[in-house]
């Protein structure tokens, strides 16, 4: 067992040891994500970079990844696959040439 598959499994453990799956739909989990990447920003408002807590950054982090690992698990997706087909993507949207040290979007390339 991998370890995002080891994840995902003790949060389907966790879940169903308190029939949370009911609740946890597709149009929840995303919502649930927005949510806690909201409080992931509130980590980093008004602060300068020296400011920043590291344990609320890393408290917010894991609620966001775990709603999106139990999303992931929900409709039965590689996390692996997805992450590495995506970069592959973006690599193609963004290439090294045109990209390297620049913040514009792709069609602005």
């Amino acid at each position: 067992m991998s370890e995002i598959e080891e994840i995902q499994s003790v949060l389907r453990r966790f879940n169903q040891e308190r029939d949370w799956d009911q609740f946890h739909n597709g149009k929840d989990l995303a919502i649930g994500i927005s949510v806690e990447a909201s409080e992931l920003l509130e980590a980093f408002l008004w602060k300068k970079p020296e400011e920043i807590s590291v344990e609320k950054v890393k408290e917010e982090l894991a609620d966001v990844l775990n709603y999106a690992f139990q999303m992931a698990d929900k409709y039965n997706l590689n996390i692996k696959e997805i992450m590495l087909a995506k970069i592959h993507k973006n690599a193609a949207k963004y290439p090294v040439e045109k990209a390297k040290g620049s913040a514009k979007k792709y069609n602005e390339l």
